[in-house]
């Protein structure tokens, strides 16, 4: 094997494989990436076994082709050093040979022949999305996903095919997020399945540009994802995803309309004064306005009024800080609803008819 790459494209795209290779395992194979070059090609590939990637790299030249098996964070870490517009790799007896301008790095590798498979697109798609769409619906959702929690199938998103509707829903019990998009193709047929955070974790960093298009295909115990440069593939979470339809309040009679850059920084100032044993803060609600108020134990407190659409019955209610903040940020610019009904049930986040965040309220005691 010898090729000689763009340094910037081969850094780019081990960047995005080292997201998948197992950083700790007793199976020191799964630590390496393969690299195998054909006769007008470079594809990069990594795995842990249940999340895998194939990862084309641009800008190559190829003198022969072959393959070679060496650690990614290794074969990263030269890359992303270099100072050399252009790198040569080449196959060694033990490993790979990194040629820059002033440099030369051996690398010791494993036998490629060792390397478990990773999973291509095969078939016709269930889903063709637009990358931003799909892009989008991740960053608004991924975010609630559960990451330590004992109940495996919260640790995951949910995907809900509908025909072309996509519904992405995430919660850690706490909170929960959805967000509905269109596919441009989609075959016939329903499905529901658990993604893993890992996987969703790698979708904003394959796209490239907004009209690009990414195809998905939804398997009994596996997805795949696959763009013009790279498939990603991986097993799904299983268990059964909560009846979520039932924590979502659908008699909320105190609806508070605001910008969600308002509410974020009114939010964000109230938690300054906030610990660990008093992480709440309290929305007080009054005809026009919202009063946020937090209080830390030996460090102050703060108040900070906020002018809203308000015209319902005085309300005051607790929520943590952070779940708020993060499901505003999500949002982003639009203009908000802030649903309510008692102190001790959900608040309701909405931004139009495709996105919305169920936040459990805190005791103010």
């Amino acid at each position: 094997m010898k090729v000689t790459c763009n340094r910037a494209a081969l850094a780019e795209a081990l960047g995005v494989v080292t997201g998948v290779v197992a950083s700790r395992t007793p199976k020191p194979v799964l630590q390496c990436v393969r690299v195998s070059v054909t006769e007008d090609s470079v594809l990069l590939l990594g795995t842990d076994l249940e999340v895998g990637i194939r990862h084309v790299v641009g800008q190559v030249t190829v003198s022969e082709p072959g393959e070679v098996l060496v650690p990614a964070d290794k074969l990263a870490a030269v890359v992303r050093e270099s100072s050399d517009e252009l790198l040569e790799l080449a196959s060694v007896e033990h490993g790979c040979e990194v040629k820059g301008g002033d440099s030369r790095f051996d690398i010791y590798g494993q036998d490629p022949r060792d390397f478990p498979p990773v999973a291509e697109m095969e078939g016709d798609p269930d889903l063709v999305m637009q990358a931003d769409t799909l892009e989008e619906l991740t960053s608004k959702t991924l975010f609630a996903a559960a990451r330590e929690s004992t109940r495996y199938a919260i640790n995951g998103v949910l995907w809900e095919k509908r025909g072309k509707r996509l519904s992405l829903v995430a919660t850690d019990g706490r909170r929960l997020a959805k967000a509905v998009g269109s596919a441009a193709e989609a075959s016939d047929g329903d499905s529901d399945v658990i993604v893993p955070t890992k996987a969703m974790s790698l979708i904003t960093r394959l796209v490239d540009e907004a009209d690009e298009k990414v195809a998905v295909k939804l398997l009994p115990n596996q997805i795949l994802l696959s763009t013009s440069r790279a498939t990603i593939s991986s097993v799904l979470v299983e268990g059964r995803f909560p009846k979520y339809e039932d924590v979502i309040p659908e008699d909320n009679d105190k609806k508070v309309s605001v910008a969600s850059e308002a509410l974020l920084s009114a939010v964000r100032r109230a938690a300054l004064l906030t610990t660990e044993e008093s992480k709440g803060v309290r929305f007080s609600l009054s005809p026009g306005q919202v009063v946020l108020s937090s209080r830390a134990p030996d460090q102050g407190e703060a108040v900070i009024t906020l002018q809203v659409e308000y015209s319902g019955k005085e309300l005051d209610i607790g929520f943590n800080p952070s779940y708020l903040i993060d499901a505003l940020r999500a949002i982003g610019g639009e203009a908000v609803s802030f649903e309510l009904s008692e102190p001790n049930k959900p608040g309701v986040l909405k931004a139009g008819k495709n996105l919305l965040y169920v936040v459990m309220p805190v005791s103010l005691a």
